[in-house]
């Protein structure tokens, strides 16, 4: 799965020579803005979500990292897509024909290859739960393919490159049929990050502690996000982090699992906190007076951070 064979023998093996081109293992994660607001895929109240076009919107908004989800193809590319399938919601066939529900799951895209991925639009339709997002013609893009679209505007504005908080989208009963395994999956999804010059400014997130414990095996220095799904039965800060077994750089839950407490054993335990999906302004603020250290949204528009976020105030200030 991955291009170079020197990267898996300077991540997996000890004892091997690192190329250059390789992840050192023992660096401090990336510091993060102050406050790091995150585009849920792009920014999909407003564009159809984990499109390019989505994309650059965030970056227009002030968004400084930008969510997404990953899947890989049948010919080993890292596509950038919700599921590993054709969504009924939003794609439809390359003759226009909307995908339908009972068919979706069919269109596996871990059985088809990345050019037959391209050929179906998953943008041009209106989203029924998003009725802000104007419907824009646009593929399922290779991740490769969103890292220099984003870097490149972001260069263009004369802005800061943004981050990447990469969720690989598995679980167990996927392995072998919509995705690969956890190791091969993580490695793919590191080696496309690292060519495209971007590990620095990247994480990886996910509910499946399988592919972030394969991350931690293959490169030491990326972030781990862990998300964390409301309902019953909910497991403790503490519960969730031993069931991973590895210390994550930050802790993602939905964000109606947020309390001060919360926070407070988050930030003790020196462990970021940034929740999901939070839409409502009223709900942003809430969180903001907690203390959380970003949040993520389909909506970075609803996000004046001039009023929301108290400025740091400069030395002399």
């Amino acid at each position: 799965m991955l291009r170079s064979a020197a990267l898996v023998c300077v991540v997996l093996a000890a004892g091997c020579a690192a190329p250059r081109s390789a992840p050192m293992l023992t660096p401090p994660p990336p510091t993060p803005p102050v406050f790091d607001l995150q585009g849920h895929r792009g920014a999909r109240g407003l564009l159809p979500e984990n499109t390019i076009p989505a994309f650059l919107r965030a970056l227009d908004l002030g968004v400084e990292t930008l969510e997404l989800d990953v899947v890989v193809s049948a010919d080993g590319i890292v596509v950038v897509s919700h599921e590993p399938w054709m969504n009924a919601e939003s794609c439809a066939h390359p003759d226009g024909r909307p995908v339908a529900p009972a068919e979706a799951e069919a269109l596996n895209l871990y059985r088809m290859s990345y050019a037959e991925i391209a050929r179906y639009d998953c943008g041009r339709r209106r989203h029924p739960r998003f009725p802000e997002q104007a419907p824009t013609p646009a593929v399922k893009p290779r991740l490769a393919d969103v890292i220099a679209a984003a870097d490149a505007h972001a260069r263009a504005a004369g802005r800061p490159l943004p981050r990447y908080n990469v969720e690989t989208k598995a679980r167990p009963a996927w392995d072998g049929i919509y995705t690969p395994d956890p190791d091969a999956f993580a490695a793919a999804v590191v080696d496309v990050i690292w060519t495209a010059g971007a590990f620095e400014r990247a994480s990886i997130q996910s509910f499946d502690a399988r592919t972030l414990r394969a991350t931690y095996r293959i490169a030491r220095a990326m972030p781990l996000v862990l998300l964390v799904e409301a309902g019953a039965p909910e497991a403790t800060f503490a519960e969730n982090l031993a069931g991973l077994g590895v210390k994550p750089h930050t802790y993602s839950p939905a964000f109606a699992l947020v309390t001060p407490a919360l926070v407070a054993e988050a930030h003790a335990a020196g462990v970021q906190i940034v929740p999901w999906t939070v839409n409502e302004r009223a709900d942003m603020q809430r969180l903001v007076a907690m203390g959380v250290d970003g949040l993520i949204t389909d909506y970075p528009d609803r996000f004046e951070r001039v009023w929301l976020v108290p400025r740091v105030p400069s030395p002399g200030q």
